[in-house]
């Protein structure tokens, strides 16, 4: 099924204008470069020159306040490096821990996920018949007492709501809507329960399936390896001054109170006395108007930095891409393998990253761009709220509110439609319109199994990221507090511990997300496989089904 489909027009105009735009912003970075030079004081390309200015004055000294505090940080930073130092063996052996235990997670779930699943859904149901039972015993408690047969009307709004769990009334309604979440959750449980059963046996599957594919584990490391290329290249462009920030060079103009023909014009403080400019206005004055410029260059700086976001937007959504088809296409070729693992390629994720660079880099850019273009508006939006904050036009404010909302569920459907379709990019080459229509339409017309798979799927892996992150925070706390007798003298001498333990935690949940991103990616996959194998095939010998033989076996299937 992993056909190659022609290029669509949308791909190539798109990629060749993802080439036209790196040119462009590697343009961009090539001006900020010679300007800083120009602004230091040299002719370009990054002059030397001290940053204080031409004058040659140095800054002025802090105050004493101001020297304490940066005092006080520089022994902080100081005394933090020092707990690295003696520490940082023990954080790497934290997050190898952590792989190990995410790896686990991931290979257990073929034989556990069942398990999960339905003990936390006869947890849920438990706790629901407890609450029904708790509130049934309050009611008949209160029964006789005074006051506890008020109507919830008579009483009215109360700011103490403990005086609300005085009255029969209150434990009537908890009960009635404990109850009826209950027999929802029942009804929802019996209609659903064989599309339950599929999201686990597509649960299980997506471990085999990375089991085989083992090296898409590693993944994670290309992608966060070039975003970490797109943030340097933005920081050095956008942050770092005076790139493509305000220039340090100060701008003066001619003011003057009378009128004058050269008012507002630029000057030199140091000549200005001495100019024919001071002669023509007597009354004149040459002061400070802003730093910056005013050439064809500080005109276009804000576009210049508008381009500059929406570059790294871009750029970032076309790595990510370029990673989920990447995913996509290993894992499908799992899928559609018929005998399972034999039929599987050699080298499936080098595979599925040739063709996609290859065939599919305008659709991955195409799809890019769309989610760009929406990043960079809310950022717009932000921007324009920033600066109507101080103004009292409630109107604009809520227009403003809306359109941040809007934009932002737009950005979240568009994540979720681009993610299926790169998918069935991955499948059947096809551009990215084609696989993004057809990928709506497949999922719409299997919405509830759509739900009832996420909800799964999410379950799993909030549990296992608790899990992984709360062993390795609770082992690295005791371990660095010395509060394991067995290593307690191990346990290296710390000026904070908290400086290792928030190591080991931040770098635990990124790990964990690192594999469970991999691992979602199989499980959407495969999913999609699943759906597009039961309308295209019906178990013929000319159109055979692809699944395991556990769906099979859940939907009656078999193959002639």
């Amino acid at each position: 099924m992993l056909s190659l489909a022609p290029r669509g027009c949308t791909d190539v105009i798109c990629c060749v204008f993802l080439l036209l735009a790196i040119v462009g912003y590697v343009a961009v970075g090539i001006i900020g470069e010679w300007r800083r030079g120009r602004d230091l004081g040299g002719p370009g390309w990054g002059a030397s020159h001290s940053l204080w200015g031409r004058s040659g004055a140095g800054p002025c000294p802090p105050s004493p306040r101001k020297a304490n505090g940066v005092l006080e940080a520089r022994q902080l930073a100081m005394r933090i490096f020092e707990d690295y130092t003696v520490s940082w063996y023990w954080i790497i052996i934290g997050l190898v821990i952590a792989m190990v235990m995410s790896l686990l997670f991931i290979i257990l779930l073929r034989f556990v996920a069942g398990i999960m699943v339905w003990v936390m859904i006869v947890m849920v149901i438990l706790v629901l018949g407890y609450g029904i039972f708790h509130c049934y015993m309050e009611y008949a408690r209160l029964r006789g007492e005074a006051g506890s047969d008020v109507s919830l009307m008579d009483l009215g709004f109360q700011t103490d709501f403990r005086v609300y769990l005085h009255l029969r009334q209150t434990w009537m309604a908890f009960m009635i809507i404990l109850s009826i979440l209950e027999v929802i959750i029942i009804l929802l449980l019996i209609f659903l329960r064989k599309r339950i059963l599929i999201a686990i046996a597509l649960i299980k599957e997506a471990s085999r399936a990375v089991g085989y594919v083992m090296c898409s584990l590693l993944y994670p490391l290309v992608t966060f390896f070039l975003l970490c290329l797109c943030i340097a290249y933005w920081a050095s462009t956008a942050v770092y001054p005076p790139f493509l920030s305000t220039s340090n060079e100060a701008v003066y103009k001619i003011f003057n109170d009378s009128a004058c023909p050269l008012a507002g014009k630029t000057c030199n403080p140091e000549t200005f006395p001495s100019s024919n400019e001071s002669h023509l206005c007597p009354g004149a004055h040459c002061q400070f108007a802003f730093y910056g410029g005013e050439s064809g260059y500080h005109r276009a700086l804000l576009g210049l930095q508008i381009f500059n976001v929406f570059m790294f937007f871009w750029l970032a959504n076309f790595v990510l891409a370029l990673g989920q088809v990447t995913l996509a296409g290993a894992f499908a070729s799992y899928y559609w393998a018929f005998n399972k693992p034999d039929d599987l390629p050699a080298f499936p994720l080098f595979s599925a990253f040739g063709r996609a660079l290859r065939y599919h880099t305008g659709s991955l850019a195409f799809g890019a761009l769309i989610l760009a273009i929406v990043q960079i508006t809310r950022v717009m939006l932000e921007y324009l709220d920033q600066r109507l904050k101080a103004a009292e036009n409630r109107f604009a404010k809520f227009l403003m509110t809306c359109l941040k909302c809007c934009f932002w569920c737009l950005e979240k459907f568009i994540k979720f439609l681009n993610r299926n379709a790169y998918i069935m990019i991955a499948i059947y080459g096809t551009n990215f319109c084609t696989s993004a229509r057809n990928a709506f339409f497949l999922l719409m017309r299997n919405i509830i199994r759509v739900a009832v798979l996420d909800k799964v799927t999410d379950f799993l892996f909030l549990l296992g990221k608790l899990l992984i992150v709360g062993s390795v925070g609770i082992l690295a706390f005791f371990f660095f507090t010395h509060r394991i007798r067995i290593v307690q003298d191990t346990a290296p001498p710390l000026n904070y511990y908290w400086v290792p333990i928030l190591t080991v935690i931040v770098g635990s949940y990124m790990i964990a997300h690192g594999f469970f991103s991999v691992y979602g990616m199989c499980v959407d996959t495969l999913f999609l496989c699943f759906l597009e194998d039961l309308e295209r095939n019906d178990g013929s010998a000319e159109r055979p089904y692809f699944m395991s033989s556990n769906l099979k076996k859940l939907l009656n299937k078999t193959n002639k």
